[in-house]
């Protein structure tokens, strides 16, 4: 089992297969962001710049930025469905700077977008199992390749995070599996 101190292999494909994926999963709750701040386009921006990344763009001051920014927009959002959905696009954007290095803690640079799209879609449904299950699901069955390996080099997600934490460790047990 790998420890904190330890650093990993991380190739520049799996970091971008790793910040498309997160967009991927991110870009799924645009829509419940978007129906309550339907002028506020940081989290549409982060998730852009994430894909931008993961298609061959740059890593770059303004990606960072992005990822910031829908940040900040989640701390703005008023519905929790709609501030999770953004938390979902500042960590799509915040993917591509996942560090090399054995820590839980970059589990959530991996997993985090898809916990936070999970938790968003579970709350705009109302805690309906079934939506739940189905983003888990969806989640899994779209993740690269690069997700299960790179996850594999780390230990496993951290306690703690209420629900996006519990989400967040069942995405982890998962794609382990």
């Amino acid at each position: 089992m790998p420890t904190d101190s330890d650093k990993i292999e991380l190739s520049e494909h799996e970091l971008r297969e790793i910040a498309g994926y997160a967009a991927e999963c991110a870009r799924r709750t645009l829509a419940i962001f978007e129906q309550s701040l339907p002028a506020d386009s940081r989290p549409r921006d982060a998730v852009d710049a994430a894909q931008a990344f993961a298609a061959g763009g740059r890593r770059t001051a303004a990606l960072r930025q992005d990822a910031w920014a829908a940040y900040g927009a989640a701390r703005e959002a008023v519905p929790p469905a709609a501030a999770d959905a953004a938390r979902a696009a500042s960590h799509a954007a915040a993917a591509a700077y996942l560090h090399p290095k054995a820590s839980a803690h970059q589990v959530k640079h991996i997993l985090g977008a898809a916990a936070h799209a999970s938790r968003a879609e579970e709350l705009a449904s109302g805690a309906d199992p079934r939506v739940t299950a189905g983003t888990l699901d969806w989640a899994c069955r779209h993740a690269p390749p690069a997700v299960g390996a790179v996850l594999g080099r780390l230990p496993p997600a951290p306690s703690g995070g209420g629900r996006v934490g519990e989400l967040l460790r069942v995405l982890d047990a998962a794609l382990r599996a």
